[in-house]
């Protein structure tokens, strides 16, 4: 059995949530990320990352922060959007998405947000299959992203969202930014040498 095949085989691939303290993070975030691309079947889908947030809210710059950090890495494993200095956003978030159903053919979205949660999950991050709802926690509608997401919820939800974000400590955000970019990059990376040594069995 190949590193892909063992990959494929394990438990479902719903949902995982951790703080971001847990000293298995990086390992089952990889993991899990691992299992989700190999449930979908990906192997022959262009990868897009979509990083939402902007920067002129400290709790909203989780995304990005990613995506400013996966940038630095300059691979073709992936497609990226949402950056620092380009940030999507509530404003261009459809004409985004738009675009990247026109420039590729069957997408495979990975959706990356920041977003408001219980105190007792404040520093978490979240792995779940299916779109994220960006805007949610601000009561915005605004359309869905991914064929999976990832979250870190930077602060609490419920009361006075906005003033929330603005208020939200920017070195939590740095902490989930740079374990987010680091899980994400070394499960794309495993999954395309997975699919490599597929390839040659």
């Amino acid at each position: 059995m190949n590193r892909l095949s063992k990959i494929t085989s394990r438990a479902e691939t719903s949902s995982l949530k951790l703080p971001h303290t847990d000293p298995e993070i990086h390992s089952a975030l990889i993991h899990r990320l691992l299992l989700h691309l190999s449930a979908a079947g990906v192997q022959h889908r262009p990868l897009v990352i979509v990083c939402i947030g902007t920067d002129r809210s400290t709790g909203d710059c989780l995304g990005p922060l990613v995506g400013t950090s996966l940038a630095r890495y300059q691979t073709s494993m992936f497609h990226l959007y949402g950056t620092l200095d380009e940030p999507v956003h509530a404003m261009n978030l459809e004409d985004t998405l738009n675009s990247i159903y026109t420039r590729f053919d069957n997408p495979f979205i990975i959706g990356i947000d920041a977003c408001l949660g219980q105190s007792s999950s404040v520093g978490s991050i979240q792995i779940s299959d299916g779109p994220l709802k960006p805007g949610a926690g601000v009561h915005k509608e605004l359309p869905p992203v991914g064929d999976i997401h990832v979250t870190g919820i930077v602060n609490v939800g419920g009361f006075m969202e906005y003033f929330v974000l603005q208020n939200t400590r920017l070195s939590l955000v740095m902490r989930l930014s740079e374990i987010i970019s680091d899980c994400v990059f070394t499960g794309i990376k495993e999954w395309s040498r997975s699919i490599r040594l597929a390839a040659q069995d």
